[in-house]
């Protein structure tokens, strides 16, 4: 539409083409005042609209709605001005002008849609790979002209696929990414009154419309690849690797609790691959959560990574580590003292054993004395010599005195 505006008012005009050739198109004028001031007198529109056919006119008080043909096709402006009703020599108080198309085929176009949860989602001329796509054709016919009208549709879908409907939309499913382009040719048919021999004849007009379909794959997974646990004033780094065709828009946010981030203010970045790495400082401890959230056109997925902050100082683990080492120390020393224990009993059950009594020394020397001479080997005697020198010795002082003594 066009507005044509003057100091005090302004004409807003429009119209509902394209239209087809013997459809009527409608166009609408509205004036409206800029300063209230204004006194609101009666207005008159005039129209020129030569050489379209008026079929039907009607004006209010500040709008006026004129209904036009064309048996040609082509581009055919539409003006108006208007002016004060009891002065129609006057100068126009407003005026504009809105350009009609007309042409002699089919008027429409082609939209595509993903089912996404069994309803219909609109991505532009974009659709996700494996998933069903319909792909519609959308009737213009404001005056409905092709009320009587029955439409063939052939569809090529652009990688050798065609379809014949009756109906003007197609479900179309491919797992193959790549762009493709669709051809959808509209052919109606209908029966009329000649306008020469007034009898009826077959009247039929056709239509060719194309569309780009984009065949994305689906954004399948988010994996976050980093730690979950780190400290104040450290610096976090993460890793996103995102199954998905780019270029994707990935936003993330970092809040105490995890969030779906719609219409939420969040991190927005364009990447063209498949890894985006993310770094961040906090400044506080306690438990925080990470939002991410992708799409690349036809899919949206979001997933979330909680994070544990410590406070500077002590890591818990390191705190495990060292009790389990004063514990495990602990143990071995009560391992060892009770080992070092037994064993000095036992040395002490084993001097005890001993017999220290004259009698017994004597036997000992006589016995020793009577090997050597049998053997008569001088290492024999040097080894009696030197056990009789040890055997003689105190090995534990006694706490007593003993009760006889012996001399030798």
């Amino acid at each position: 539409f066009l507005l044509m505006s003057t100091e005090e008012y302004g004409l807003e005009i429009t119209n509902n083409g394209p239209i087809t050739t013997g459809a009527q198109a409608t166009v609408h004028a509205s004036l409206s005042m800029k300063n209230d001031s204004v006194a609101s007198n009666l207005y008159h529109f005039n129209w020129i609209y030569a050489p379209l056919i008026l079929i039907e006119k009607s004006e209010r008080r500040f709008n006026s709605v004129i209904n036009v043909t064309g048996e040609f096709p082509g581009t055919f402006p539409v003006s108006v001005w208007v002016t004060h009703r009891n002065c129609w020599l006057c100068r126009p108080v407003a005026r504009n002008v809105t350009v009609l198309q007309i042409t002699e085929f089919i008027t429409g176009n082609l939209t595509i849609a993903q089912i996404e949860d069994s309803r219909f989602i609109t991505h532009g001329s974009s659709s996700s790979t494996g998933a069903v796509t319909r792909i519609s054709f959308c009737l213009h016919d404001p005056s409905n002209y092709f009320k009587s009208a029955s439409f063939v549709y052939n569809w090529d879908f652009g990688d050798g696929v065609y379809q014949i409907t009756k109906e003007p939309f197609v479900y179309y499913n491919c797992s193959t990414m790549g762009n493709r382009t669709v051809h959808l040719k509209v052919i109606a048919e209908w029966q009329q009154i000649g306008s020469i021999i007034h009898e009826r004849e077959t009247v039929q007009k056709t239509g060719d419309f194309t569309t780009a379909l984009e065949l994305l794959d689906a954004v399948k997974s988010i994996n976050v690849v980093g730690s979950r646990e780190t400290h104040v004033m450290e610096n976090l780094r993460l890793s996103l690797h995102i199954n998905g065709t780019p270029p994707l828009a990935l936003c993330w946010l970092i809040k105490s609790e995890c969030i779906p981030l719609e219409g939420e203010k969040c991190h927005l970045v364009v990447i063209n691959g498949s890894c985006y790495n993310l770094s961040h400082t906090f400044s506080d401890a306690g438990r925080y959560c990470l939002s991410v959230k992708v799409e690349n056109g036809v899919t949206m997925l979001q997933t979330y990574h909680e994070i544990k902050v410590w406070p500077t100082g002590i890591h818990p683990a390191f705190f495990v580590l060292l009790c389990i080492t004063l514990v495990s120390v602990t143990l071995g020393l009560v391992l060892y003292t009770t080992f070092r224990s037994n064993t000095q009993q036992k040395d002490l059950v084993e001097v005890a054993d001993f017999d220290f009594s004259p009698l017994s020394d004597k036997n000992l020397s006589s016995h020793s004395e009577s090997r050597c001479g049998q053997i008569c080997c001088r290492s024999c005697f040097l080894w009696s010599s030197q056990e009789a020198a040890r055997e003689s010795h105190e090995l534990l002082h006694s706490f007593y005195k003993p009760v006889k003594m012996y001399t030798v």
